[in-house]
């Protein structure tokens, strides 16, 4: 047993900036899952200046001064952040509110609807299964209520840490994006001299990374403002609260279409009905999703992310259980860390003793 146990260390452990890069992953991960809660508004701050570090790298490619670059990405950035504080944010409230206000007459709409479909499939659906899925529904819709009073008597630490977040990611960003190249040097500072497996697997990371954040944010702007405006021209109610769900739910490969296609499905029912319209929309959302996959992604994303659908999933679990949201964000980037860290992994061969 402890013989096993020593040939596999000397195999992939006897190199030494394989230990170096195994002890800088443990410390990474574990200040993270211990720290990722105090730290949030630095990592929000990091993700935001990673995204928009292209930017500037481009604008000082075409001659712009590094000061001027990053004063007019930044400028932009507090643009859009005020556009979606001054116009978004007070829609979506306003949506989310009246949505709140109608949802006991939407039960009511629900029940009659689904009291229907026994007399119309009486092959398919009896009255038992639909009485009992009406019970169910409004066991959930009773636990929403309640979440929703508790979230609302526990709202003012959320509004300051809101208030902490508009604050001091901004402030984050800028410095980030400023002086990237000096945190850069500091941070280089304390890595081994020699460390060319750590720079193999840190560009790695850095390719992967970078096409993954930037292709999904432009992916949910795309997949947001045209499910908006497909809703908004087909008259369906609540279009900006849905548009985002649907927007952030490109988050979660696989699971978030289809847990984002049920609160579409149920509001337009509950407008509509069983009608024509009902199915124009459905029709429509389809085909919004049918493109986001099967064109949008990969246009987005041009470095192809090898991993398995089920590693995939997995990852969204392990991480997302592990960091909540940006556990979730980050799911397919850092598996293909994981794999890449396993692809460049030194080895040491066993030696075979020659045959006699």
């Amino acid at each position: 047993m402890f013989k096993v146990l020593r040939d596999w260390i000397q195999r992939y452990f006897s190199d030494e900036e394989a230990v170096v890069l195994a002890v800088l992953l443990f410390l990474a991960f574990t200040a993270v899952l211990t720290l990722g809660g105090m730290l949030a508004p630095v990592l929000a701050g990091m993700v935001l200046a990673y995204l928009m570090q292209g930017l500037v790298v481009t604008l000082e490619r075409l001659r712009m001064p590094g000061g001027a670059a990053v004063g007019l990405v930044f400028a932009l950035f507090m643009g859009l952040l005020l556009v979606f504080i001054i116009v978004v944010v007070p829609l979506l409230w306003h949506q989310l509110i009246t949505l709140f206000n109608e949802l006991p007459g939407m039960l009511v709409k629900w029940q009659s609807l689904l009291l229907l479909l026994p007399e119309r499939y009486p092959h398919l659906v009896s009255d038992e299964q639909v009485l009992q899925a009406i019970e169910v529904a409004r066991g959930e819709i009773g636990k929403f209520g309640q979440w929703a009073l508790t979230f609302s008597l526990s709202s003012l630490p959320l509004l300051v840490n809101i208030m902490i977040y508009l604050v001091l990611v901004p402030i984050l960003v800028f410095f980030f994006l400023k002086d990237r190249e000096m945190i850069g040097q500091w941070v280089r500072g304390y890595l081994p001299r020699e460390r060319a497996l750590i720079t193999r697997v840190a560009q790695e990371m850095n390719r992967q990374i970078a096409n993954y954040i930037r292709g999904k944010v432009i992916e949910i702007f795309i997949c947001g403002g045209v499910t908006y405006i497909a809703f908004v021209t087909l008259g369906l109610n609540y279009s900006a609260l849905l548009a985002l769900l649907v927007g952030v739910s490109v988050v979660v490969p696989y699971v978030g279409a289809v847990v984002v296609t049920v609160p579409v499905l149920l509001i337009a029912l509950f407008q509509w009905g069983w009608s024509d319209q009902f199915i124009y929309l459905m029709a429509v959302y389809g085909i919004i999703q049918t493109l986001d996959g099967n064109v949008l992604v990969p246009l987005l994303f041009s470095e192809a992310v090898n991993l398995h659908p089920v590693a995939i999933i997995c990852a969204v679990l392990l991480f997302g259980g592990l960091w909540g949201f940006w556990g979730v964000f980050f799911a397919i980037p850092l598996a293909t860390l994981f794999k890449a860290v396993l692809d460049a992994w030194p080895r040491k061969e066993p030696v075979v003793a020659p045959l006699l």
